[in-house]
């Protein structure tokens, strides 16, 4: 009996078989597979990010619950009256059911916030990307994107990395001696590394040791992170293989041993006949 574990699992060996067919050469598996991959992962993140932050936090904030709201002005009327043009069309001229635009208006926040305006405006623009002869709007979009992205990094990236580098660089001397060495050794390296992405003297001298000391705790740096990057890498890598050879038994209906001679079969097939093509090509 074929069941939905059974050809989730089948379809689990399918895909995996298919991205680890790239071992061999580029192919149409691999590519297939790729593109399934890329596509369904921005189609999740759209609509996770859609749901999630623009419907409740956006239109949520334009149009909250009416009963909140509603002060019995004309003004307010007619901004409802915006919403359920937008429902209107969200939900193809009243042929689906309506649940971007739920009828009422959203609920989760208590007063209209026409600020955010500015940004259903910018989403319109970077939208009208798709339009060739109105596609420069979407640059003032994209340099808000930018510039806001850039400042809020800044000040993170100076408060997680530099601030707190400082603070860990420091020795408290008050300390036991096992913590007194292990800040000589971090503020030794911090000094050292900086030094050697110093630039403006030449390296010679007290400068050029220190430079190749940072050199040293650099490379460590990098090692480690790559070791530990490959560990991890090496346990999901264990992960599939379990999963395959679990899916190799009778419960599964072998689904990868038989995927596994397919794919081969196919691989060989594709090979041979792309060879035959360039010996027709250069005769």
């Amino acid at each position: 009996m074929i069941s939905a574990e059974i050809i989730s699992a089948w379809v689990f060996v399918l895909l995996t078989l298919c991205i680890f067919s790239f071992l061999y050469k580029d192919n149409p598996f691999y590519k297939a597979a790729e593109h399934l991959y890329v596509g369904a992962s921005a189609g999740y993140v759209a609509v996770i990010s859609f749901w999630q932050q623009v419907q409740p936090n956006m239109f949520g904030r334009l149009w909250p619950s009416r009963v909140d709201v509603d002060d019995g002005s004309i003004f307010t009327s007619v901004w409802y009256v915006i919403y359920e043009i937008f429902n209107f069309i969200s939900t193809g001229f009243g042929i689906l059911d309506r649940s971007i635009f739920p009828e009422g208006g959203i609920k989760g926040f208590e007063e209209i916030r026409f600020i955010y305006l500015i940004p259903f405006i910018l989403g319109i623009f970077m939208i009208l990307r798709l339009v060739p002869k109105l596609g420069w709007l979407a640059r003032w979009a994209i340099a808000y994107i930018v510039g806001m992205a850039a400042g809020l990094r800044f000040y993170g990236y100076l408060n997680s990395n530099v601030l707190i580098q400082i603070k860990a660089s420091a020795i408290d001397f008050t300390s036991d001696w096992g913590t007194i060495v292990n800040g000589l050794i971090i503020f030794i390296g911090t000094i050292s590394g900086l030094i050697y992405f110093f630039y403006s003297t030449e390296h010679k001298g007290i400068v050029g040791r220190l430079s190749r000391i940072g050199i040293y705790f650099l490379m460590i740096k990098f090692g480690a992170s790559f070791g530990f990057a490959v560990m991890g890498r090496i346990s999901l890598l264990i992960g599939q293989f379990n999963y395959l050879k679990d899916y190799s038994s009778s419960a599964y209906n072998y689904a990868t041993p038989v995927i596994l001679v397919f794919i081969i079969i196919c691989l060989a097939i594709w090979s041979i006949m792309g060879d035959e093509n360039k010996n027709e090509s250069t005769a």
